[in-house]
């Protein structure tokens, strides 16, 4: 594995809504296959949406935007808002709770979890219209003006989503214009340096609004003359103003590793600045102001720029923007006869994305490292005249390329630049190698849960089809995240499976829901361990456990040990057999008793290291004094000797016979009187008891109660224990529990 300096960041999940693309997945797809996501409208979609006829046939009205479908649902009973509430909310901050909350799960961290303290970073664009349209559409009052306010003003979105999701770190608004959500990156890297939180978001999100309507092109201006941005090409007359939201989740490399996050990239370090008065104007960009960014994230990266592949520029294809960003680029990488570094922008398939545009480079450079391919940047044909990309080692990539370097790790440069001149740059490098997962449990328990019983079905059906088209994933891992990084929803569905192939059928069979009612009252969910007593034992009883669950096998060789050194017998030969074959050795009482202790102790013991702790314990015969060593009252060692001596009496006493019958105690009690041989030895139920007695008394008792009609059975023992013929080993069992020191208990137990 390669060496770091310990101040790299991990990338460990990623969402984002752009148009065309749902999803980075399928932001990942267009981008691969060089789609332009710009919608073009016709005179007729964009008469119905009300544009003037004098704007539709002026020539310089460009018909053309990018589109982000769908900006106008939100499931607000998924986020706890009303329905009015969520009709007033700004539409930017509807559209980043959705990725912050699927950010969270690519990344596989549940924000309940206390150990969480996720900082959040975000900035969007200013939407006046919006506050005063909320205002106009609340005038009958149903929501206080304070809380409109709250609701319509984007300022507000990481604090309320902080809120709303549960998250403790910093919660920071920015806005430095086009720069503004790698900046935002930029922030959050640095709150994980100085341990702020252990977690960060960051991103931006920008939603305008307008549906199939276009603009207006003016010369010299930012935007496009026909709807298509040409980065770097001779041709480019600007960019389109688009919508989308991205969202990054961030972590210091060195917890990442040591927690076994999925990494999508590493930012190896990043620069901010701004331009001052060293430009033609304040909207203008600098030379040296973007140089002097680009060299600060490489000096904090540690990194030197012949070791970098890629830029994602800035690009947004006007006359003046363009050469500039190259001439600080070439300041930078200085001269060079080899084209080793390909550039490209993501406005050129998706537009413009305002504070969102940094993150959506990004997003697109991650996905790029992750992929090994660099894809295409659209409408370049003919370099800018402007541009002397001659001695330079930048070349303006035109088709999907696999990436590789043979020198260093796969690095790449990600600029973005706010009016007003905030320059951020990030330089990012491919993730580590890292080992394959570890050779885990022969079966993995899936969980599901949501918060409706049809968003349950959609959830398991979608995951059915995932591992139908992708089987890279490790099956533990996927088991282990859908567990410890998923918030718990009471609409429940489970699935125990040894592969994709038996969890992809055991989710088409469609398992029913539980429905787990919310308690107030915690003590409705208390654990309780069971133990049974003498008759459950059977050859290779836990073998399973013993040979795969390292836990399970260290308690119980522990206890093996100790009844070897207290009375010199092994009786691990005797509880596993290798043929699997029923031996009589297992049946005697005075082996029978100390293994199912045990077996049930070390069973105990494997569920507390896994943290499964009772709150309470009940056993049966046998169980109570496994309940009662796990309680404190005895010692194991102490415990351990009672059981083996309690053994060893009981084989001493006359053999004899226990029953089950299914009846209940009041008509169990007229059959008990005529026979003076039997005892009720237990009442496990209303409606199950066990009579106890000598041989031949039971087999009179068992012909009588199956006259009755009662269904009954033998249970596997060599003695009637729990009845009479037990008195006789009482005095000299009860010397030997005199000698056993005795504790208060710790956990409660029947």
């Amino acid at each position: 594995m390669k060496e770091y300096s310990g101040l790299e960041i991990a990338i460990i999940g990623m969402a984002g809504k752009f148009p065309g693309a749902a999803d980075v997945h399928a932001f990942w797809d267009n981008l691969a296959n060089g789609v332009e996501s710009i919608s073009f409208f016709t005179d007729e979609e964009l008469a119905k949406e009300g544009v003037d006829r004098s704007l539709i046939d002026n020539p310089r009205y460009v018909k053309a935007n990018g589109l982000l479908e769908n900006k106008d649902c939100f499931d607000s009973s998924f986020f706890n808002y009303r329905p009015d509430e969520a009709r007033l909310m700004e539409p930017q901050m509807r559209i980043f709770h959705e990725c912050v909350w699927a950010a969270l799960e690519d990344a596989g961290y549940n924000p309940d979890d206390e150990k969480n303290k996720v900082g959040l970073f975000a900035g969007s664009t200013t939407n006046i219209n919006w506050e005063v349209y909320a205002h106009l559409m609340n005038r009958k009052g149903y929501v206080d003006n304070f809380s409109v306010s709250l609701l319509a003003n984007p300022r507000f979105i990481p604090t309320r989503i902080s809120y709303n999701l549960n998250l403790k770190g910093p919660s920071v608004y920015l806005d430095t214009a086009c720069s503004t959500s790698l900046v935002a990156v930029h922030q959050a890297t640095k709150s994980l340096l100085l341990g702020e939180c252990n977690i960060a978001v960051a991103g931006g999100v920008h939603i305008t609004g307008r549906s199939r309507t276009g603009y207006m092109y003016e010369e010299g201006m930012i935007h496009s003359r026909d709807g298509h941005c040409r980065t770097f090409d001779n041709t480019a007359s600007g960019t389109v103003s688009s919508e989308g939201a991205g969202v990054v989740v961030l972590k210091t490399l060195k917890n990442a590793l040591k927690d076994g996050d999925h990494i999508w990239a590493i930012v190896k370090g990043s620069g901010v600045n701004n331009d001052g008065s060293d430009k033609v104007g304040y909207t203008a960009p600098s030379i040296h102001g973007q140089l002097e960014a680009i060299l600060m994230a490489q000096k904090w990266a540690k990194t030197v720029p012949e070791s970098i592949s890629y830029i994602e520029a800035h690009g947004t294809a006007t006359k003046l923007g363009d050469p500039v960003e190259v001439e600080a680029l070439a300041h930078v990488f200085g001269n060079s006869t080899e084209k080793y570094c390909a550039l490209g922008s993501v406005k050129s398939n998706i537009g413009h994305l305002d504070a969102a545009a940094g993150v959506a480079g990004l997003i697109k450079t991650v996905l790029a490292l992750k992929h090994r391919q660099i894809p295409p940047s659209l409408h370049f044909q003919t370099p800018n005249q402007q541009i002397n990309f001659a001695g330079t080692p930048f070349y303006v990539n035109t088709t999907l390329k696999e990436w590789q370097n043979d020198q260093y790790p796969l690095r790449a440069g990600v600029s973005s630049f706010g009016i007003g001149g905030t320059n951020a740059h990030i330089i990012l490098e491919e993730a580590p190698q890292l080992p394959d997962a570890a050779e885990s449990r022969p079966y993995q328990l899936l969980l599901f849960s949501a918060k409706t019983p049809a968003a349950l079905e959609r959830m398991t059906e979608k995951f059915r089809q995932h591992l139908e088209t992708d089987k890279s994933g490790a099956f533990a891992d996927i088991a282990y995240t859908l567990q410890t990084g998923r918030k718990h929803f009471p609409y429940r569905k489970y699935i125990v499976c040894s592969s994709p192939t038996e969890a992809i059928q055991g989710l088409a069979m469609g398992k029913s829901v539980t429905n787990v009612e919310p308690v107030a009252d915690k003590l409705s969910y208390r654990k309780v361990f069971m133990f049974p007593g003498q008759g459950s034992q059977y050859v290779n009883m836990c073998y399973d456990l013993y040979a795969s669950e390292p836990a399970f096998k260290e308690e119980a060789d522990r206890c093996f040990a100790i009844i070897k050194q207290l009375s010199g017998k092994d009786l691990l030969p005797v509880a596993f057999n290798e043929g699997g074959v029923d031996a009589p050795a297992i049946d005697n009482t005075e082996h029978t008793q100390p293994l199912l202790f045990v077996m049930e102790y070390a069973l105990a013991r494997s569920l507390i290291k896994w943290d499964i702790v009772p709150d309470m314990m009940i056993g049966h015969s046998i169980g109570e004094y496994v309940a009662a060593c796990l309680s404190g009252v005895f010692s194991l060692e102490d415990a351990l000797w009672l059981v083996i001596r309690r053994g060893e009496l009981v084989q001493k006493a006359p053999v004899g016979a226990m029953l089950s019958i299914s009846v209940s105690p009041d008509a169990l009690r007229p059959l008990l009187a005529r026979y003076g041989d039997v005892s009720l030895a237990a009442v496990n139920s209303s409606s199950l008891c066990v009579v106890s007695g000598n041989k031949e008394a039971i087999q009179q008792f068992r012909a009588a109660v199956d006259q009755e009609g009662y269904e009954n059975r033998l249970l596997r023992t060599s003695h009637a224990f729990h009845s009479c013929m037990m008195d006789g080993i009482l005095d000299q069992f009860r010397d030997v529990v005199n000698k056993i020191p005795m504790h208060p208990q710790q956990i409660p137990f029947i």
